[in-house]
């Protein structure tokens, strides 16, 4: 149920960025669309400024803020800490905890269901910039006081002193600043990753890009790890190129649930492909249908439930946690691609005139020949061709 502080995901609710923030006016309009966001709510900037403006708090936060030099960076520091110091420890107003406590518990029956709490500030994930990694995400929170501490975590983390040195950059005022927060059931991700709609090496509109890993996909957002690396043809839904690498952990829910554990990937699958070929057409075909959606090439973020149920028609189940706009290749004036034998239009053609003996094939890790090509210098990973 919506109230003025919590918006559900599938209410069918206005995505107006200005309430709900960039990250979660995408959950909303990916949800109407019919697409597989897993369940959660937006609390919205009216529970933010319920905070700041209770007790005076937005004035404090200005004077401490007051002539701050971002050049200076041990000040910026300082002053970065300080503000958050006073955002962690006011408490939440009565009225929104109260609608935080009914929103969340009703994404579950026992009122404790694991939650990934993620920032969605006014000015993040916007096609001229992108404000990814500036803000706080929490995994795996469970419990009605918690998402609560989480929420202000995602509140604070408007100021840290990167956060303000970027914005000061490129010319977006600290007054008005606004913060509303997803809350959304997590994902026992098997595996997770991103994929983005175009090729980043080089900008190529015609590919799905995707990195996969075990486990959920925080490390390979995150960077931390050298994920497997697709390349897939945007038409014809197959990969062109995989490259697997050694995946040694994943971050994955402890035995009892209760939190969130790294741990040793067991040998026999540390350099198997984290994605069977169904499921590689499954990631792109939805970064394809989100891109379809919004007309521009997107940034997905997605994850394989650990115990999936496939869709009726058999094929995986692949869940879209976030979607954001591609902000490099984008705000770049478009060339022509050259068309590569094998693959999209070209491919159709040839086949069509009967140029092509061959149809595709998908090569997986058991039929694959390592080559002296490494990705990211991990010596471990190795390219297993195209098709």
């Amino acid at each position: 149920m919506n109230c003025m502080y919590t918006i559900t995901f599938d209410s069918g609710a206005d995505a107006a960025t200005a309430r709900v923030g960039g990250k979660c006016a995408g959950l909303l309009t990916m949800t109407a669309a019919g697409l597989p966001v897993p369940p959660g709510f937006v609390l919205t900037t009216d529970a933010f400024d319920a905070l700041l403006d209770g007790g005076g708090l937005r004035a404090e936060i200005e004077t401490v803020l007051a002539g701050i030099d971002v050049t200076d960076t041990a000040d910026t520091e300082a002053r970065a800490a300080e503000v958050r110091r006073l955002v962690t420890e006011r408490p939440v107003p009565s009225s929104v905890a109260a609608a935080v406590t009914s929103a969340y518990q009703a994404l579950g029956e026992d009122g404790d269901t694991p939650v990934a709490v993620r920032s969605s500030a006014r000015t993040e994930d916007l096609s001229a910039m992108s404000f990814a990694g500036q803000y706080d995400t929490h995994l795996w929170v469970r419990g009605a006081d918690a998402v609560l501490d989480a929420v202000r975590g995602c509140w604070a983390s408007l100021w840290t002193a990167r956060g303000i040195s970027y914005r000061t950059a490129r010319g977006v005022s600290e007054r008005g600043l606004a913060m509303a927060v997803g809350v959304q059931r997590m994902v026992d991700a098997r595996t997770a990753g991103v994929a983005l709609t175009l090729n980043p090496s080089d900008g190529d509109r015609s590919k799905v890009v995707i990195d996969a890993a075990w486990g959920l996909g925080g490390p390979v957002v995150s960077g931390e790890m050298t994920p497997d690396h697709y390349v897939v043809d945007k038409v014809l839904l197959v990969p062109v190129r995989t490259t697997v690498a050694r995946k040694h952990q994943e971050l994955v829910a402890a035995p009892d649930r209760g939190t969130l554990v790294r741990r040793a990937v067991e040998n026999a699958r540390q350099e198997a492909a984290c994605l069977a070929s169904a499921e590689v057409t499954a990631v792109a075909r939805l970064a394809k249908a989100v891109e379809s959606h919004y007309g521009c090439p997107q940034d997905i973020e997605w994850a394989i439930d650990r115990a999936p149920a496939p869709l009726p028609d058999g094929s995986p189940r692949v869940l879209l946690l976030q979607t954001r706009p591609e902000t490099v290749w984008s705000s770049r004036p478009r060339t022509s691609v050259e068309v590569v034998p094998g693959a999209g239009v070209s491919s159709i053609v040839e086949t069509m005139l009967g140029l092509r003996g061959d149809p595709p094939r998908d090569l997986g890790p058991d039929t694959a020949h390592p080559t002296k090509g490494r990705r990211h210098g991990d010596p471990a990973a190795h390219d297993i061709g195209s098709t």
